[in-house]
Formats: C-alpha cells, sequence, structure tokens
C-alpha cells in the first residue's frame, strides 16, 4: 500500500506514520512545510520513503494517483491565529483540493477536521455531516474547519471520504507546537521549573475555576481511530475523541501524579481576547464511530499521562525513538 501523509512531520502525522511503521508501512510519502520549529525531530527516529513540501504537492498532486490512500492533516493548527486569509488558504482552499483530487482518482481519503466547529457547543456534539447547519464556531481556525465539512457535505463526498473531528490530542511529538501544546506539555515545564503549576480562572458563571474541561484524547488513542479508516468503504464525518470531559484540575492532578508531586495550583485571569472565544465544555459523542467498528477501549487518562510524561516527556524522547 502506497501512502501519503500530509503534516507528517506535525504533532498527530508523526504519530500517524510511528503507527503505521509498527504496523509495518513504510511505503509512505511525508508532506509538511519545515519552518522554523523543531518539528523536523519527529521525523528522525521514523520510516518513510520520501518527503515533498506542501506547495509542490499540491502543485503536482497528478504524479500521485497510484496511492491507495492520503491522510491528509496538515494544516494551520492555531485556534488563535488571526489572519483569516491564511486560514482559508491552507484549511480551506488546500483541502478542498486534496479532497476533490483523490475522489477523483480513487484515492482513499481520511481528513482532519476538528471539534472547535462546534463551537461552544449549545448546537451539539454529534458527528455526521446532517449536523453541520447549525454550528456556529467560536473563531476563525473553526470556521476554516467547518467550511471544509460543509464542502464536502455539499459536493455528496461523505460517500466516499472520511473527516475526522478531532478533540483536544495529547501525547508525544507536540513539542514543536509552542503555545498550542497540550496542558500536560505545558504543565510539565512549569512543574519542572517552579514545582507550581498556574491554571486560568473561570470568567464562566456556570463552572468554578479549574472545573471546567475538554474531551482529552491521547494521539496513541487518535491514531488508532483514524487508521480504523485506512482499509474500509466507510464514509462520513466521525469525532475522534474519549468519549467523556475530564476538567483542567483533573488533567493538572494526574500530571503532578505521573511526576510523583504533590498537586499545587494557583488560578489567574484568562487573556481578554480568549473568554468570548473559549470552549468551557467539549465532550465527543464516539457512538458513530463505535458502530463503525472501532472497539478498542480509550485509554485511561491516569495511565495516557503517564505514559507521556514518564517514557516521553521525561527523558526527552519521540515516537520512535
Amino acid at each position: 500500500m502506497k501512502i501519503i501523509v500530509t503534516g507528517g512531520a506535525g504533532f498527530i502525522g508523526s504519530a500517524l506514520v510511528w503507527r503505521l511503521n509498527q504496523l509495518g508501512y513504510n511505503n509512505i510519502l511525508i508532506v509538511d512545510r519545515l519552518d522554523e520549529s523543531d518539528k523536523w525531530k519527529n521525523l528522525v527516529p521514523l520510516k518513510f520513503e520520501d518527503y515533498l513540501d506542501a506547495e509542490d504537492f499540491i502543485h503536482e498532486l497528478e504524479e500521485f494517483n497510484e496511492f491507495d490512500v492520503v491522510f491528509h492533516l496538515g494544516a494551520c493548527s492555531s485556534t488563535t491565529e488571526k489572519d483569516s486569509n491564511y486560514l482559508m488558504e491552507n484549511n480551506f482552499e488546500y483541502s478542498r483540493i486534496v479532497a476533490g483530487w483523490a475522489a477523483l482518482n480513487g484515492v482513499r481519503c481520511i481528513y482532519a477536521s476538528s471539534a472547535a466547529t462546534y463551537g461552544d457547543g449549545t448546537a451539539g456534539m454529534k458527528d455526521g455531516a446532517s449536523a453541520l447547519n447549525p454550528l456556529r464556531p467560536l473563531n476563525m481556525y473553526g470556521y476554516s474547519k467547518h467550511l471544509v465539512d460543509k464542502w464536502a457535505q455539499r459536493m455528496g463526498l461523505f460517500r466516499q471520504i472520511v473527516g475526522l473531528k478531532y478533540f483536544n490530542v495529547y501525547g508525544p511529538n507536540e513539542n514543536h507546537k509552542g503555545d498550542m501544546r497540550s496542558l500536560v506539555s505545558k504543565a510539565f515545564d512549569e512543574i519542572s521549573a517552579t514545582g507550581s503549576l498556574n491554571l486560568f480562572r473561570s470568567h464562566n458563571p456556570d463552572y468554578k475555576d479549574g472545573e471546567f474541561g475538554r474531551d482529552f484524547v491521547y494521539v496513541k488513542d487518535a491514531v488508532d481511530m483514524t487508521l480504523h479508516f485506512m482499509e474500509n468503504d466507510i464514509g462520513g464525518l466521525f469525532n475522534v475523541g474519549s468519549g467523556s470531559s475530564t476538567t483542567w484540575n483533573e488533567l493538572a492532578n494526574a500530571t503532578f501524579a505521573a511526576l510523583g508531586k504533590e498537586p499545587n495550583m494557583e488560578y489567574i485571569d484568562m487573556p481578554e481576547p480568549l473568554r468570548g472565544k473559549y470552549q468551557y465544555h467539549t465532550q465527543a459523542d464516539i457512538t458513530r464511530i463505535r458502530k463503525a467498528g472501532y472497539t478498542k477501549p480509550i485509554t485511561p487518562l491516569a495511565d495516557a499521562v503517564a505514559d507521556y510524561v514518564q517514557n516521553y516527556l521525561v527523558p526527552d524522547k519521540h515516537l520512535g525513538d
């Protein structure tokens, strides 16, 4: 099988290549943009056939018609990015071109959407193309992903392609993401340096400080859910999450426990620009992916955080090292 992974040097993309290698797949073309970050380090332990810059790939698509599957995970993943044109070009236009090319040439296409498309959650977080119209994303990043989903629905492509709404993924190979890293990664650095951890205060009267949260899913689970769609004919739009919501306090406590330390948290004001665009609660409904045949259990939070902290963050290792 010949496989393309766009965003293959990034967080989820490199983790996907790592798992593919474990399954015996090495005939992989990685497509990405290697910027000034250290994400190139994610590639060092991995096995793949070739690498191609994202701009070259999009202009040479017809040369790759013989490939069997494309995992389109490449995008601007910053939820605070304000350049709307940049997001439209990288997240909407690029995705539309790749998905359209794949559909026309019989290449299996699995692309990354996002739970950011659900906005504040008042319209629900149930996946499926039929549930798109009521959604109101809170930021331009979420809107750029939502537009891809709506385009695929409008074109009738969900009969043959798969969109995956990733919730809050965390785990090894995210160090290059800076402020977009998970709390576990940031907390590890902060706790190691100071022995304490700052969390945002709640600016929503419905939630106490530290008691709002998200659906956190370990990257190893996320890639297994992604790979479930590689060799079947199922199409559609699916949530990729744990199916439960974890508070920031619970996640912080698990990180302290993994480091063998007593919890020591302080609460600080959330930056003003974030307050009106903040998701206070997310929880993936994973009923549809279960009905689509995905049966593996979700890694318990404490076990996942311990694996991440003790086997990757403490020894400063990447997947495959």
